[in-house]
């Protein structure tokens, strides 16, 4: 069985206390987009997983995609299957791109070996691998909250639908973002902002991490006035980076990036 997991781009990220559990309070836009990985699998005699693309660092749980198919097989007679990942969105960008993956084997092995778990049990089993696995499972738009598990889907407004993406050769840990983060509660709810005009965004659809970092890693700041200065009309950075977007209405005045950046042209129509 051959499928893609495609990434997602935060619109907003607002981080208003640390819990208790040492997970953060947040609220953001989740909004998936069209830069995938590709995962296919078949029965085999041993279980086996490789990849290839992007290389993906070592972790001695496993890999999100190896984990999610050992979690159905703690509750059901799976067989041994042989697993390649074709690794294209980058890791440690802020895209979600292995949460993607996990959650979209997930969906794939149910479909593969007729499991009759429905979209809610299968949410259930994705919060285990991740905080924002659920949100692929419907991969729908929609207003994340809690620690990024609860999900209200929504109906965007208009807005442009051509999506400039640039993820410099930088890795940035999760941890180390939330380290520098002071929570603070947000001016104004994403609910809130959607109902505003588009060309209002940019002030008050902040994503709090980017400030920190853009002071820890100035190249991001860099990105940042490069996109803007190029006539986009909203400009930010994606999770806790180190991808940013910006929303264009046209193709014809972009800005020049150097070849180690990853940068792509996604049209969201």
């Amino acid at each position: 069985m051959h499928f893609k997991a495609n990434a997602k781009i935060n619109l907003g990220l607002f981080i208003s206390a640390k819990r208790p559990d040492g997970y953060h309070e947040l609220e953001s836009l989740f909004l998936p987009i069209p830069w995938c990985d590709e995962i296919q699998f078949e029965e085999s005699e041993e279980f086996n997983f490789s990849s290839s693309g992007i290389e993906i660092p070592h972790d001695s749980n496993g890999n999100l995609v190896s984990r999610a198919y050992q979690l159905l097989k703690k509750d059901f007679d799976l067989p041994n299957i042989s697993i390649h990942l074709k690794k294209q969105v980058p890791i440690g960008a802020g895209l979600g791109g292995g949460s993607s993956d996990a959650a979209h084997m997930l969906k794939a092995l149910n479909e593969y070996f007729k499991l009759g778990l429905n979209n809610e049990k299968l949410a259930q089993y994705a919060l285990e691998l991740g905080s924002d696995c659920p949100f692929f499972i419907e991969n729908k738009a929609a207003i994340a909250s809690g620690r990024g598990e609860l999900l209200e889907q929504v109906d965007l407004p208009k807005i442009p639908n051509k999506l400039l993406m640039v993820v410099p050769p930088l890795h940035i840990s999760t941890a180390k973002a939330y380290s520098l983060i002071k929570p603070k509660q947000a001016e104004h709810s994403i609910k809130e902002i959607l109902k505003m005009p588009f060309e209002d965004w940019q002030s008050v659809l902040i994503n709090d991490f980017e400030g920190a970092l853009r002071n820890e890693y100035p190249v991001l700041q860099e990105i940042r006035k490069k996109l803007l200065d190029s006539k986009a009309s909203f400009v930010s950075m994606s999770g806790s980076g180190s991808a940013f977007y910006a929303f264009y209405e046209n193709w014809n005045e972009l800005p020049n990036f150097p070849e180690d950046y990853n940068v792509q042209k996604l049209d969201l129509a």
